[in-house]
């Protein structure tokens, strides 16, 4: 792409924003963190309690993505077959000769929203997980791709937990960033109101389309990080971990730390935070901005820690609190 194409594209991020915002009232944070992933090439789990527009959201943001989009609805009897696909027998009428085809399932597409993801049973979520790792299905002896771009947005539910299967951390280390959606402010709530029982409609205009995508997503490599601040993500992280860290809330609360994953992901989704503010370096506010999301899925607290009510937030403030920025790579 030439300069002006790439300034055309990045703008154009922020009118999918804009977009998705006639349809969700506030969130815009929530709204800017799907983008965040899905520019760095990963996947998202959202978590929000019943009624707070997670599907609607992901619906919404394909629609003005002009991207292929399936849903399905995760539920205890759900099968690895009913999303990757399946054989079927098929007759070739002018030979009266049978053979099997593969017929593939809702998992081919560039979007697939996989609500309430907790509901079905591990063997259907790892099936799931293996494709987002490998961004391919095998069925038999064969290797079917999947389409590029690809993305799964997945919604859990922190309540109704009984007949659930939750996601262990390993599985969950899976998703680039773990977004957690709170209820709106009182202005937000009146205007949902306010559209959702009247006669208001929204006209979504598609704002980008596959290909824009893949070539952000390159272009999302390119954005500059300082030696700096690749150390300063090294600290943090390795400062996640109670066994070396001196962080005292780390030492006192956290059972399990981040590994490398965590810092490779924080520098992606930093880099594509930049990105769409416009800019071709990462600043210590972009890191931030996508910590929580990041690292939150990735540190494990301790059963003290939810006994005295510590949050893995907590935990992350005191990290970018107390590890200091260093001023050379090496300082």
């Amino acid at each position: 792409m030439d300069e002006q194409t790439v300034k055309t594209k990045i703008s154009q991020l922020d009118q999918v924003v804009s977009e998705v915002g006639k349809v969700i009232v506030g969130q815009r944070e929530i709204i800017e963190e799907l983008l965040i992933s899905i520019l760095a090439g990963g996947h998202c789990l959202l978590e929000g309690v019943p009624g707070l527009a997670k599907t609607l959201m992901v619906n919404t943001l394909a629609k003005t993505l002009a991207l292929d989009f399936h849903r399905v609805q995760f539920t205890p009897d759900l099968m690895p077959s009913d999303i990757i696909g399946t054989e079927i027998l098929e007759e070739d009428h002018s030979t009266g000769k049978r053979f099997f085809k593969f017929r593939k399932g809702p998992l081919f597409t560039n979007i697939l929203l996989a609500d309430e993801i907790n509901r079905t049973p591990p063997k259907t979520q790892a099936a799931l997980l293996e494709a987002m790792q490998e961004h391919s299905v095998s069925y038999g002896s064969e290797r079917y791709d999947l389409p590029k771009p690809f993305f799964v947005l997945a919604t859990q539910n922190p309540v109704e937990q009984a007949g659930t299967y939750p996601l262990p951390e390993a599985q969950l280390d899976r998703f680039l960033m773990f977004i957690r959606v709170g209820y709106p402010t009182e202005a937000d709530e009146v205007e949902i109101l306010n559209r959702t029982t009247g006669s208001y409609k929204a006209e979504l205009n598609k704002v980008l389309e596959g290909e824009d995508i893949v070539a952000l997503q390159k272009l999302v490599s390119t954005v500059e990080i300082s030696p700096a601040l690749l150390t300063y993500v090294a600290r943090i992280v390795r400062a996640t971990r109670p066994q070396e860290s001196s962080v005292e809330l780390v030492k006192s609360y956290v059972k399990w730390g981040s590994g490398p994953r965590a810092g490779q992901a924080l520098v992606k989704c930093a880099k594509a935070k930049a990105l769409l503010s416009g800019r071709y370096a990462v600043t210590l506010d972009d890191i931030r901005f996508v910590s929580n999301a990041v690292l939150r899925h990735r540190v494990l607290l301790s059963f003290q820690a939810e006994a005295e009510d510590i949050k893995v937030e907590d935990i992350i403030a005191a990290l970018f609190h107390e590890v200091n920025v260093p001023t050379s790579p090496m300082s």
